[in-house]
C-alpha cells in the first residue's frame, strides 16, 4: 500500500496523494495568506518539508521511508548484524525470563520459530482491532492540529475513542467540509460498519 499524504491550505483541501504529488501542488499554490501544512494520512501528523528550489531539487529533498518488509541498506563498511538481511530477517534483542526461553526453546523448531508463528497469530486475531486503533489515532492527531479550537472539539474526540461513529460525525456536521471529510476518511474510510 502506498503511503498517502494530503495538505491543507487554511481549512482547505489543496491536494491529496503521494508525497512527491502533495509537494508539488504545494509548491504551485504558492505563496498563500493562510498556512498551509502537509499530513501523512497513515498517522495524522503533520509533515514538514523544504520546498525551496525546483521541482528536482524538492523531489530529491523529499525524506524516502523503506517499504516495511525491507531491511534498509546499510552503509558501505558497516559490518553486518546477524539474521538473514536479504531475506527481511533481523537480529535484535528479546528480553524475556527464564521460564520463556525455557518454553520458547523447547518449542519445535527453537525460539525464532516459535516467536514468529506467536506474532503471526497476534497479528491474525487482532488486525482489524489493530488497524482501528491506529485510524482512530490518526484522526486525533489530524483533529488536534486542524480543529483543536473548532466547537465540539472535546465531545468529538470522546466519540472518537468510544467509537461511536454516529454522535462523532454529528459532533463534526458544522465544521470546514474539507477538514470533517478528511477526519470521517482517516478515521473510518477502511472499516464496512
Amino acid at each position: 500500500m502506498n503511503q498517502t499524504f494530503t495538505a491543507f491550505e487554511g481549512q482547505r483541501r489543496l491536494a491529496s496523494g503521494p508525497l512527491p504529488v502533495v509537494a508539488l501542488a504545494v509548491k504551485r499554490a504558492g505563496q498563500s495568506t493562510d498556512p498551509v501544512a502537509i499530513f501523512c494520512d497513515r498517522t495524522g501528523r503533520a509533515v514538514d518539508l523544504d520546498l525551496r528550489g525546483s521541482d528536482d531539487e524538492i523531489l530529491a529533498r523529499l525524506p524516502t521511508a523503506a517499504p516495511p518488509n525491507e531491511t534498509p541498506e546499510l552503509p558501505p563498511g558497516e559490518p553486518r548484524g546477524r539474521g538473514r538481511p536479504k531475506l527481511g530477517v533481523v537480529a535484535r534483542e528479546v528480553t524475556l525470563l527464564p521460564r520463556h526461553w525455557e518454553w520458547l526453546n523447547a518449542q519445535p523448531g527453537g525460539a525464532s520459530v516459535a516467536l514468529r508463528k506467536l506474532v503471526d497469530e497476534a497479528r491474525r486475531v487482532s488486525g482489524d482491532r489493530d488497524r482501528q486503533r491506529a485510524a482512530r489515532e490518526a484522526a486525533y492527531h489530524f483533529m488536534s492540529a486542524m480543529a483543536g479550537n473548532l466547537p465540539k472539539f472535546e465531545e468529538a474526540s470522546r466519540a472518537l475513542f468510544a467509537d461511536d461513529r454516529r454522535r462523532f460525525v454529528g459532533e463534526i456536521a458544522d465544521w470546514p467540509p474539507d477538514i470533517r471529510d478528511h477526519v470521517v476518511k482517516l478515521a473510518y474510510s477502511d472499516r464496512a460498519d
